[in-house]
């Protein structure tokens, strides 16, 4: 048994989650009503990410502030301002695919009774008192903006304790650190889960009505996974960025696009910038920062189901009004993990910017729940996969300008 058991630890893990993706389809085609108790695993990897990332971060980063010593460089400036481009440029690319592809929508009802944000404002309200959050209430609702202020204050206030305190609060990142990699090794169990359970709960002809607007949405995130974000890369490390980029989709992404979470992906992220050799002061910050304000996908969402309300309430808009459109989901991305739904929800304050009545707007964000299987996995890759791909841009451009050989590893 132990023969077995390492042999197929040998195997690498990306394999072994194709494996276990085949597994979930093939059992999800031929006993859908026999291996129901299969989609349990997926709940419980996806449980077990989500319980020990919020602890994870906190003393990751407690761990790396108090050590940091004063005059020692961390990428934190330039990884924001990458950040910052990629999502302006999604709301850029899909304000300009919806006017190239224009589509009309089916209305339907279904999201009455859900609560919007009613303007800028009171997103970027609800981003600021998270920061403020009870520490206790931080980690138990996973709220990593708060839970990351927390850490930078204590780590911060932790500086001039004395080495043997240092040494413990290591100790015990390491420890959570070495549960998230045996989490992270029963990825491909909890993955067949979540196939399986995709598969036969949702299947994919309810997709099929709404396959241009689902169409339009997966292009521009494909689009800007594969054509963007490679450009930006190049352009600070000026080297083939694609090794680095298809690394990040199929290390950090595939995992995200079936765990539909950041939050879960965040202990996954921090294991590849591990594996890539990356500063663990810099990514101990970044990637959990990266899960919420690093998201280009819900701007491509935002801007993408906005207009589409547009074309079919038939208003004319000219592009001026548009390029706003980007800015504005730009700005609402960063703050849609501080709204209950994420993106979709922000979508009735975009589409306020064209005096679209909530009640329409609304019945554009019951269509993004009905498509929601695809497109929130892929926006969730997209996004999550980013966050390690800009740290490692962010650490790759100063060794570039250090004069550093840089050598970007596929695998």
């Amino acid at each position: 048994m132990k023969e077995i058991f390492y042999k197929w630890n040998q195997i690498s893990l990306v394999k072994r989650i194709f494996g276990g993706i085949i597994v979930g389809i093939l059992l999800a085609l031929v006993v859908p009503e026999g291996a129901k108790w299969v989609s349990i695993f997926g709940s419980l990897f996806v449980g077990a990410l989500k319980a020990v990332a919020p602890v994870l971060v906190l003393f990751l980063v407690i761990d790396a502030i108090s050590k940091h010593r004063s005059g020692t460089q961390t990428n934190i400036k330039s990884i924001i301002g990458l950040y910052a481009i990629s999502t302006f440029l999604a709301g850029f690319v899909a304000v300009l695919a919806s006017f190239i592809f224009p589509v009309n929508l089916s209305l339907v009802s279904g999201a009455e009774d859900l609560s919007p944000p009613s303007g800028i404002l009171e997103v970027l309200q609800t981003l600021l008192f998270n920061i403020v959050d009870n520490p206790i209430n931080a980690l138990m609702n996973a709220n990593y903006i708060g839970i990351l202020a927390w850490a930078v204050v204590l780590g911060i206030a932790l500086k001039n304790a004395n080495d043997t305190t240092k040494t413990l609060i290591t100790n015990v990142s390491d420890a959570i650190a070495t549960v998230v990699k045996w989490v992270i090794s029963l990825a491909p169990i909890g993955i067949m889960g979540l196939v399986f359970d995709a598969f036969v709960t949702n299947g994919l002809s309810a997709l099929m009505e709404y396959g241009k607007i689902l169409g339009l949405l997966l292009g521009c995130m494909f689009f800007i996974a594969l054509i963007v974000n490679p450009l930006i890369v190049y352009f600070y490390i000026r080297q083939n960025p694609y090794p680095l980029v298809f690394r990040c989709l199929r290390e950090s992404g595939l995992t995200a696009f079936f765990t539909r979470s950041s939050a879960a992906n965040i202990p996954v992220n921090m294991n590849l910038c591990e594996k890539l050799g990356l500063n663990k002061d810099t990514y101990s910050i970044s990637i959990p920062l990266g899960g919420t304000v690093n998201m280009a996908g819900a701007a491509v969402t935002i801007s993408v189901l906005t207009l589409a309300a547009v074309h079919t309430l038939g208003i004319q808009v000219d592009f001026a009004t548009a390029l706003i459109l980007s800015v504005l989901s730009a700005i609402s991305a960063a703050g849609a993990s501080g709204v209950a739904g994420g993106s979709l929800l922000l979508v009735p304050l975009a589409s306020s910017l064209f005096g679209i009545p909530n009640d329409v707007a609304m019945q554009v964000v019951a269509v993004g729940f009905i498509i929601g299987v695809l497109q929130d996995s892929c926006e969730t890759a997209l996004n999550s996969s980013s966050d390690v791909l800009f740290t490692a841009t962010a650490e790759y451009a100063k060794k570039r300008k250090e004069k550093k050989n840089v050598t970007v590893k596929s695998a």
